[in-house]
């Protein structure tokens, strides 16, 4: 799809601002962090016990995050071992500044995942810790939860390890950089193995049956003051890297079932109806799903840049509603067990700086690896997690979404009545006059409705704008 910046105008960008504040006012969200808990945190940062640490700064990590970024959950060095690999990850050690039942963790409860806003965000701990001393920034030693995961000449997983360290990164890198040194040729081999080892993950995730989604974003953009939005497939070294992250969350996931205590990222198997009406979209759109090929395989064949395969993707995500988080304790697994996408035992424990359930998660690895019993502050705290993980992500995703909706009646804001191109990617079940429309210039999803025929799942279509501006707070469209 194209990509494009677009700015808006002083006047709608000021309307967006006061629009943003309105937002976080009527979501009720946290502001600043209470006077206690920012003693906790200023204390903590000051007063941190690292002895039980072991010395790792000899490893030249590296990070690959969005180049404003500053709270750094995750480093990696990757190395050959043999004919295989091995993986060293160092991911933050969040716990080695919040104390357990304290007014930080407390607060953190309360947050649960740190909240983006276009112009500005809303961390889950005080940024002393999240930007600063927690945060796995380029030039600093760290504490972090260091996993090493040995791997055979395919990928496999052969081996897996996890314990206290304290890490120094030597470099802060960003996708787009990678990924042309990487096509250059020009990487060193830690950076350069991302490849290759990303590659052979993408191979064991199409061999047990896994899936990721190549589903084109918006992705709001900011430039001197002003914001945009763009459509936006991940590169490669994406790709590539959340492998490194699902390889993690996998071991840990494993670990914890091996002992018998833990929390787990969860989704169903989708149910038979779900997949019946993928299949008649498929067919809407054009797309061959033969009865006997799986739906993983139908879904790597398809083609981003084609607004049809596009449009069957995004219906494709339906089939990912129902994650949630799972706990167990005293070795039973729960059912499901399995992340239907990753097609095995998966945890969220890798980004522990911006979401509460990561840091648990550390801590019950890290127990289990020294053959201990699970501190008794994480046991208390796992029958809770499951509900608080549901509502702060429902509270993040409501966030992101009013806040695309936001940039959306901005940008558009004084051209109602006017026509634009569009194709549709969703049509309603009950009302198939209704729907939803990707805009390819400017890069806006909309809602579609006041037609009476059928809209045609997956065509191009000419819309008439009938709303728009950030006092309405969303666009809306209607056949032309």
């Amino acid at each position: 799809m194209p990509r494009r910046h677009l700015r808006m105008t002083g006047a709608a960008d000021c309307s967006l601002g006061a629009a943003l504040r309105d937002l976080r006012t009527e979501l009720d969200l946290p502001a600043d962090f209470p006077a206690a808990a920012m003693a906790e945190a200023e204390a903590a940062v000051r007063d941190a016990d690292l002895s039980a640490h072991e010395d790792a700064t000899d490893l030249p990590f590296l990070t690959i995050d969005p180049p404003a970024s500053t709270d750094l959950d995750q480093a990696m060095h990757l190395k050959r071992r043999g004919r295989g690999y091995r993986v060293h990850y160092a991911i933050a050690d969040v716990a080695a500044f919040v104390r357990p039942g304290g007014a930080l963790d407390a607060e953190a409860h309360r947050r649960v995942t740190t909240l983006y806003f276009p112009d500005g965000r809303i961390p889950l701990h005080p940024t002393v810790l999240s930007e600063g001393a927690a945060s796995l920034l380029p030039g600093a030693t760290r504490p972090a939860a260091l996993w090493r995961i040995d791997l055979d000449s395919d990928g496999r997983t052969v081996a897996t390890d996890v314990r206290r360290a304290l890490v120094r990164s030597r470099a802060k890198l960003d996708y787009a950089g990678v990924q042309r040194q990487i096509d250059a040729g020009t990487a060193e081999e830690p950076l350069a193995l991302l490849r290759d080892i990303g590659r052979l993950r993408e191979e064991q995730e199409r061999a047990r049956g896994g899936i990721s989604l190549d589903v084109p974003e918006q992705e709001i953009t900011e430039h001197d003051g002003s914001y945009g939005l763009v459509y936006r497939a991940p590169l490669p070294a994406e790709a590539w890297n959340a492998q490194v992250s699902l390889l993690t969350g996998i071991a840990a996931a494993h670990l914890m079932a091996e002992t018998g205590t833990g929390v787990l990222r969860t989704l169903p198997i989708a149910p038979d109806g779900a997949v019946a009406r993928l299949r008649c979209s498929a067919r809407a759109l054009r797309i061959d799903w033969p009865h006997h090929v799986p739906y993983a395989e139908v879904v790597r064949s398809l083609d981003p840049e084609l607004s049809h395969h596009a449009a069957f993707l995004q219906e494709c995500t339906t089939l990912l509603r129902g994650a949630g988080y799972t706990t167990f304790d005293h070795g039973e697994l729960p059912d499901p067990a399995v992340h239907a996408a990753v097609a095995d035992l998966y945890t969220h424990c890798t980004a522990p700086l911006r979401r509460l359930v990561d840091r648990y998660a550390s801590e019950l690895c890290l127990a289990a690896t020294a053959e201990r019993e699970p501190p008794e502050w994480v046991r208390e705290a796992l029958p809770a997690l499951p509900k608080e993980m549901a509502e702060g992500t429902r509270r993040a995703n409501t966030v992101e979404r009013a806040c695309v909706d936001l940039v959306e009646a901005a940008l558009l804001e004084g051209r109602v009545g006017e026509l634009f191109d569009a194709y549709v990617v969703d049509v309603g079940d009950r009302n198939p006059a209704t729907g939803t429309v990707h805009l390819r210039d400017p890069a806006i999803v909309g809602r579609i409705e006041g037609g009476t025929a059928p809209l045609p799942l997956g065509e191009r279509l000419r819309v008439r704008l009938t709303r728009a501006g950030p006092a309405s707070k969303t666009v809306l469209f209607a056949p032309a």
